[in-house]
């Protein structure tokens, strides 16, 4: 008889656990500087989907890797998300007041403040990372630090970002869309799946590719849900202003087909990553629920 538990109660375990040791990862508010360290933890803490740690424990249990090593990577990850969020909803970028919930940090405290909070949990984030003796196999460490640097740099987030900077106001073919998602939110999603794995032992180029193409298609599905819950949902819902890419003119898939060919696009998008899984049979329960929710939230 199968007693794991259901898919919301061990997101629940995932966020829990997440959140603990992101709680004990930040300085605490009463080290110096004590207004940096404060704004580190009013953007990480208590707030957020935590679907990339969610990625990074599936991917690690998928493989049978340590948890205390999953931990670091989910942690780790989370740490670059939350300071690219925070960075995003500056005014020289996205411009946005609300943010899980919640003001966002250069409206809770300043510009300079969240410029500085970004800079600080991306550097944390490879701290946890590099924490000695993390994996047994030093070669992998090292490559886990380097996966993250890449996902995060200019030939990943950073560089995403910057096309859609770029692209405000245009309307790009669903190529052009997609190569910017892909790095954009696809980098970071790709990264925690492949760093949960290499949390394990050896990392099988078979199990790593079926690992590759199950996560570009869930980034890319989980962008599509993002449009159009960014069109339809409600800023109560979903923690941010909704309606914000339409009045921006973000190139969004919304721009390029209905709300409704885009639901069912990333139903599609799903079912590849669904296939991706089955090499691991059972294994590959978790990361089965991941897909099937990012294409059914609301949030």
């Amino acid at each position: 008889m199968d007693r794991a538990p259901d898919f919301a109660a061990w997101s629940r375990d995932v966020q829990a656990r997440t959140e603990h040791a992101l709680a004990a990862l930040l300085p605490a508010a009463e080290i110096a500087p004590y207004r940096l360290h404060a704004a580190m933890r009013y953007v990480v803490l208590g707030g957020g989907k935590r679907i990339r740690p969610m990625l990074a424990f599936a991917a690690g249990e998928a493989v049978g890797a340590d948890e205390e090593r999953i931990l670091a990577c989910a942690c780790a990850v989370e740490l670059i998300h939350v300071y690219s969020l925070t960075h995003d909803d500056l005014p020289c970028m996205d411009d946005d007041d609300l943010r899980r919930g919640k003001p966002t940090c250069h409206r809770e405290y300043d510009e300079a403040t969240a410029l500085l909070v970004g800079d600080a949990l991306q550097s944390l984030a490879f701290e946890a990372l590099a924490r000695p003796g993390l994996h047994p196999d030093a070669a992998v460490q090292l490559e886990m630090i380097a996966l993250l640097a890449r996902a995060a740099g200019s030939r990943g987030m950073a560089g995403g970002q910057a096309v859609d900077l770029e692209s405000t106001g245009k309307t790009l073919e669903l190529a052009e869309l997609e190569f910017m998602h892909i790095h954009k939110t696809g980098a970071l999603i790709r990264a925690a799946v492949l760093l949960g794995a290499l949390a394990g032992d050896r990392l099988e180029p078979a199990v790593r590719e079926a690992l590759e193409r199950y996560a570009k298609a869930i980034g890319l599905a989980f962008q599509v849900m993002d449009d159009v819950l960014d069109a339809e949902g409600h800023t109560a819902t979903l923690g941010k202003t909704a309606g914000k890419d339409a009045a921006q003119g973000k190139a969004t898939y919304l721009t390029l087909m209905s709300a409704r060919q885009a639901r069912e696009y990333a139903r599609e998008l799903a079912d590849t990553a669904l296939a991706a899984l089955a090499p691991f049979g059972a294994r590959g329960r978790r990361l089965d629920e991941i897909a099937r929710f990012v294409v059914e939230r609301s949030f």
